[in-house]
């Protein structure tokens, strides 16, 4: 079985994934051209420091991913740091790793620590967006209703709109990153 890091080794920079993308790819590169990761920051000196690598397990078609890696990116470049993507879906005995309650959720980042074990993980969402998503699907009609694909459309549709319109959701998902990421930092 092959290991986190084989496939970190293995895998394509965030930018060579993102400059590949088929889906969302303009909505991605607009959110990862108006983001600006704040200026604080004791996370990016950290990973500055630290210097981990960071596996992403993402595909191009996922809403969250379309937002999330565009955040990411722009954090691996404020810290000089080596990031890399696999694709959930040509290998899925990674994502069946780590899966988020039961389900092959991404992206997921894997931060590696120096022995190549995974230290961290983050993802699919951060809190704060996961309580508000899931707080909409509530509205959602059961899957076996006649509109039910209607209303997804249309729910996948608002909430690509207000991920590529809202920098406060940008940031919400910077923050949560750095929650997750920076006590494993602080203790290497």
């Amino acid at each position: 079985m092959k290991t986190e890091k084989q496939y970190f080794d293995e895998a394509i920079s965030l930018k060579t994934y993102m400059d590949q993308m088929e889906s969302h790819k303009e909505n991605s590169q607009r959110i990862y051209e108006q983001f600006e990761c704040p200026k604080d920051d004791e996370f990016i000196e950290l990973l500055k420091t630290v210097k981990p690598e960071i596996l992403v397990i993402t595909e191009d078609w996922c809403g969250d991913a379309m937002m999330n890696n565009a955040i990411l990116r722009k954090i691996a470049e404020a810290a000089d740091l080596d990031v890399r993507a696999v694709y959930r879906d040509e290998d899925t005995s990674l994502i069946d790793r780590h899966l988020t309650n039961g389900g092959r959720s991404i992206p997921k980042y894997l931060l590696l620590g120096n022995d190549g074990e995974v230290a961290a993980k983050w993802g699919p969402r951060a809190e704060q967006l996961q309580d508000y998503v899931l707080k909409l699907k509530e509205s959602l009609p059961s899957e076996d209703a006649p509109d039910y694909n209607e209303k997804q459309k249309e729910f996948i549709s608002r909430i690509t709109a207000e991920y590529t319109t809202k920098p406060e959701y940008w940031l919400a998902v910077y923050e949560d990153i750095r929650k997750t990421f920076l006590p494993v930092l602080q203790n290497v």
